[in-house]
């Protein structure tokens, strides 16, 4: 799967490592992502959410309920 969370929908980063001798090699960026079980009471049933440490403190600022109704308004499947 992408590296992509669910719920701000973050993506790997791109860019230049360089060395000491000053060469630059391309990288990435991975965000945090790790999967995380909600629990949505409104339906009686758990979730599944890729989502990044943000996307945890978003979670944890907004409630479950209101990030699931946005995912839904942006048409994704959940």
């Amino acid at each position: 799967m992408t590296a992509r969370c669910q719920v701000t929908g973050r993506a790997p980063g791109f860019g230049n490592t360089v060395s000491h001798s000053h060469k630059r090699t391309r990288r990435r960026w991975n965000p945090n992502i790790q999967t995380k079980t909600y629990y949505l009471p409104s339906e009686g049933r758990r979730v599944k959410l890729r989502v990044s440490a943000k996307g945890i403190k978003v979670i944890d600022r907004d409630g479950i309920e209101a990030v699931v109704a946005q995912m839904r308004r942006r048409g994704e499947k959940i």
